[in-house]
């Protein structure tokens, strides 16, 4: 007697059609492409996700550098002197603070241009 699977393959192709909502054509309506599809999306989605941390940190540097310079000192400089005056904000914050707190921003630049002044009157 021949077997098909019957129920059991019908929820699997389920499962699968289910994932490829949205694919174009053949990669949403053939099961074999779906399959294919999907191990490469799963791919694609792994990596991007270390990518997307990666722009973030490119996006909150540049945001500080902008808002740094208009206030007189560049991004390196900052953030040594964030280092030497032992603030520790990560970079989200700061240019979150940047954006949409910029008083305390001043401030916190204010702290760095005077712990810098420090560090050149010592050499």
């Amino acid at each position: 007697m021949r077997t098909t699977r019957g129920a059991a393959r019908r929820q699997s192709k389920k499962r699968y059609f289910k994932r490829a909502k949205g694919f174009r054509s053949g990669r949403g309506k053939l099961l074999r492409t779906v399959k294919e599809t999907i191990v490469r999306a799963d791919c694609y989605a792994t990596r991007d996700r270390r990518v997307r941390k990666r722009d973030f940190r490119s996006l909150w540097i540049t945001r500080i550098n902008a808002a740094v310079r208009e206030l007189g000192l560049r991004y390196s400089e900052f953030i040594h002197g964030l280092n030497e005056s032992k603030i520790t904000l990560d970079r989200k914050t700061l240019a979150d603070m940047a954006v949409n707190d910029q008083k305390s921003f001043v401030e916190i630049v204010n702290i760095v241009k005077r712990s810098l002044g420090n560090l050149t009157a010592k050499v």
